[in-house]
Parts: C-alpha cells; structure tokens; sequence
C-alpha cells in the first residue's frame, strides 16, 4: 500500500507541474498586453510595469513556473488584481459551490445509472433493455450546455416549474435544494448514460464467470447470486469511472455555471480569463486540478483496498 500511495503521489506532481506549465505558456502566448488592457490607453508604462510585476508576467516562462511552484509550496497563490485579496481566499469562497453541485449530480448520476446498468444485463435482448439503452446512449451524446439551456427554457420559463438563477436564499436549505435541481440534471444526465452502459456490459461480463456458474450450479437463488457475488465486482471497476466524471463535471460547471448564473469556480475562472486576471486564473485552475487528481487518487485507493489485484496494477 506504501508503493502504491508512492506512485500515485509521484503520478499526481507530475500532472500538476505539467498543467501549471501549460497554463503560463498559454497566458503568455495571449494577444495583447494585460497591463495595457486592464489600464487602459491612458496608463503609463511605469504603471504597467508594476501590474506586469504583481501579475508575474514580467520574468520568462520557466521563472514564472519556478516562482509560482515556489509560491504555492509557501501557501501563496498570488493577490486578486482587482479586490488584492490573497487568491486562494478568492477560490476557496467559490469552491464550495462547485463541490456542493458537482457531488449532487454524480450521486444522482450514480443513483440512477448503476441500478439502470444492472437491470439491462440482468434481462439482456428485452425491450426495456433495448429502451434503457436507446435513452442512454441519447442521453451521452447531448451536450451539457444544450441540456442546461433547453431545461431552463422548458421548466423555468415555459412550465415556471422551477427557478433559473441563483443559489436560493441563504440559510434556506430547500430554496437551495430547488435552486440546484436544474444545474445538478443538465451535467448528471450525460453520467447517468455513461455508468448504465458501464455497469451493464460490466454485469454481463461477471455473470458469464466460472464462479458465476458454480454458485448457479449449487443451486443458489438468483437473488443471492447477483446481489451477493455478481454486483459488487460489477460495480468495483465504476469507483474509477466515478472519479473521472467528478474531474469531467469540474470542467462541466463552467458552462453550467453560467448558464444558471450561479456562483463557483467555473464562473470565477471565466470571469477571470475575460478580464485578464491571471493570477486568480492560476490559482483556480491549479486548486482544480489539485481536486482532479485527489479524487482520482481516492477511487484508485478505494479499488485497492477492495481489490487487491489492482492495486498491484496501478
């Protein structure tokens, strides 16, 4: 368990240093000057020297990834161009609106697609097997945003059904609770698609096992059989698939997030890249990523320490 914890830590500063990387070639390979932006034409070139120096755009590319890891490593993200306020203060305000929808979605997403997975393999060839499977694969193949629009258009303004922006009023848990309900669907429902084929074609390759057949073959109930022996190893490999939707969904919110007018990180990373705040656009993108390969860490621990086997393999 202590090479394997090894290995994914190893893994995981590999994955955050590339992005880290990859995020300051891309904001220095921007058009235009920031400072000059952010100014305007009247500012002097003393001033958008200091901007440039506060925003850490005034050294090359490898220093700035140098003194940006060394920055993170002291527990500075940098300072929001516009409000100063310390950037990780700035994410941490909006990272719990994320999670909050993120993890509705993939629990609803999960509550809904394995149970939908397990009953097409368990009644193959049916016409409620080829019904579950026409819908899933519908329900993959459109994208979020379309979701996000036509359900608001549909049950917000059309039926007035439920609201469309916001978060609800605060300290009102089932204003909130309504308030989530369309943003959690739109970025869930391509989920719910993907964990049925999953777990379908999953359950079917356990059922069709050795020790599948020998417990048929002691005369076992089917009940016992599938609940007891089949599910869990149909559903192990689904901890993975989970933990790399929740790192999908993270990038899923944006849009989303915008879409309903909500609060969170998606939101903050547009609003920052529109107004040319890199170092909130650092900060946000580095505590995601952070995020993405924590949960996926997780999920591989979790298999594990389930099955041993793989974590031999990973």
């Amino acid at each position: 368990m202590l090479a394997f914890l090894i290995r994914r830590t190893f893994v995981a500063a590999i994955i955050i240093f590339c992005a880290i990387t990859l995020l300051v070639i891309m904001i220095n390979s921007v058009p235009g000057d920031p400072a000059s932006i952010l100014l305007g034409p009247r500012a002097t070139p003393e001033m958008k020297e200091v901007l440039r120096r506060e925003m850490g755009l005034d050294a090359s590319i490898p220093q700035q990834v140098v003194i940006f890891i060394w920055n993170v490593f002291q527990g500075d993200l940098g300072t929001d161009v516009f409000s100063k306020r310390p950037v990780l203060d700035v994410v941490m305000d909006q990272l719990p609106y994320t999670l909050i929808l993120i993890s509705v979605s993939m629990a609803g997403a999960a509550l809904i697609g394995i149970p939908l997975g397990c009953y097409s393999a368990l009644h193959r060839g049916s016409w409620l097997d080829n019904i579950v499977g026409i819908l899933s694969v519908s329900a993959i193949t459109i994208p979020a945003f379309v979701i996000a629009i036509y359900s608001v258009l549909i049950f917000s303004i059309s039926l007035k059904w439920l609201p469309a922006i916001g978060v609800g009023e605060r300290g009102n848990i089932l204003d909130q609770a309504t308030h989530l309900i369309l943003p959690a669907v739109s970025i869930g429902l391509n989920w719910v698609g993907y964990l049925s084929r999953f777990v379908r074609s999953s359950m079917l390759e356990v059922l069709g096992e050795q020790h599948i057949r020998t417990a048929r073959a002691h005369g076992l109930s089917e009940t016992k059989v599938v609940f007891q022996y089949a599910l869990p190893l149909a559903v192990l490999p689904t901890i993975t698939i989970i933990g790399i939707g929740i790192g999908y969904l993270l990038s899923a919110a944006v849009l989303t997030e915008i879409v309903f007018a909500r609060p969170g990180v998606g939101k903050l990373l547009y609003d920052s890249v529109t107004q040319r705040n890199f170092p909130v656009v650092m900060g946000t993108v580095l505590i995601t990523t952070i995020l993405f390969v924590v949960t996926m860490t997780l999920a591989d621990l979790v298999n594990g320490i389930i099955d041993p086997r793989a974590r031999d393999q990973a």
